[in-house]
């Protein structure tokens, strides 16, 4: 497996250092800092196995044309990369949480399928662990009605330049079969995450997951989503940023909340993640990567919220440290059993959601 890794900030030198732990024979790794290159070459090179993966690294992608190319680089640069790649030949996996450049990368559906390749559209924190709950627990029940994200703290400078924007910038909810344009900031809702993240406020914004999920569950009533905020956040989101952000925004928190129908008694289901997402966000796009190269995700554009085995792909993070919370402790028990292979995961007949 042939796979180039383009952007090693945060999240994607993350995400090289989870794909030299894999079985890849070939990583390329490419960024415009030649110094951050030089750097997270050295890391990647110090774990990756020599005898099974050829690490290489440039400014620029040469040939050959890779299997798969894992994009990672800022907003706004992954439609255009995603668009490139796939003409020239190969399968995409893509991280960005900008509401535009999703919609513009879920465009990209009919030309995937011609050319008989996948885009994978917000393989990250939130979206994209978000999405995978969001499936798990909606596989749970009989009818979805509403489905509510939240998502709390950034990862590197990029994704809190975003978070940034997100915050004053109007976003839609979907609802009673519709589109509804929400001011940026409005909406404060408490939100509870995992311990010890406890519970924090949460806003509106310019947020994609209801973008992913509408066509997943097109008859659910609504999907919204949510950021969490303190005062001076939303004060100063209408301002330029006025210190240059973290390297990493430390530990974050994802919470998602599904409320339907089981056996017609009205049920809600909740499931939660505490972790860095710059880590989580390396993590979910490495193993989402290594699905695309051996040719298990189907040709097209699309979220994770469309995988068709969401516990698989849960069973798959977990041995990698990504632990999931549900609220009535049962999930646990699901997910903790060893996945010794991807091959031998996904294989499986895994045990049932409820």
């Amino acid at each position: 497996m042939d796979i180039a890794v383009i952007g090693l900030g945060a999240s994607g030198s993350q995400l090289a250092r989870q794909l030299a732990i894999s079985s890849v024979e070939r990583l390329s790794l490419f960024d415009i800092d030649a110094r951050r290159l030089r750097r997270t070459t050295t890391a990647v090179e110090a774990i990756a196995d020599d005898a099974t993966t050829e690490v290489t690294s440039g400014p620029i992608l040469d040939e050959p044309v890779p299997d798969v190319v894992a994009i990672a680089t800022p907003v706004g640069t992954q439609l255009e990369l995603a668009r490139t790649w796939l003409s020239r030949g190969s399968d995409v996996v893509t991280t960005s949480d900008d509401p535009d450049e999703v919609s513009g990368l879920l465009e990209l559906h009919d030309e995937a399928v011609e050319a008989g390749r996948s885009v994978v559209v917000g393989a990250a924190f939130v979206p994209g662990l978000s999405c995978v709950l969001t499936r798990f627990a909606a596989d749970g029940l009989d009818e979805v009605e509403v489905i509510s994200v939240y998502k709390a703290a950034t990862g590197g400078p990029a994704c809190a330049r975003q978070h940034h924007r997100a915050l004053k910038s109007s976003g839609y909810d979907w609802l009673d079969g519709e589109w509804v344009l929400r001011r940026g900031g409005s909406g404060r809702d408490l939100a509870w995450f995992p311990d010890p993240f406890g519970a924090r406020d949460c806003y509106r914004g310019a947020l994609p997951s209801p973008f992913l999920l509408q066509p997943v569950f097109p008859a659910a009533q609504r999907i919204s989503a949510r950021m969490a905020a303190t005062r001076r956040d939303r004060f100063t989101s209408r301002l330029p940023m006025l210190r240059p952000p973290h390297a990493d925004g430390g530990p974050g928190a994802l919470r998602v909340e599904v409320r339907g129908r089981r056996d017609r008694a009205v049920e809600t289901i909740i499931l939660g993640v505490i972790d860095h997402p710059s880590v989580v966000t390396g993590i979910v796009a490495a193993i989402v990567t290594e699905e695309v190269g051996s040719g298990r995700v189907a040709p097209g554009a699309a979220g994770l919220a469309t995988w068709d085995d969401p516990a698989a792909l849960l069973r798959l993070l977990w041995p990698r440290g990504v632990r999931v919370a549900s609220f009535d402790g049962t999930l646990e028990a699901q997910l903790s059993e060893p996945a010794p292979t991807i091959s031998s995961v996904i294989d499986a007949d895994l045990a049932a959601t409820d």
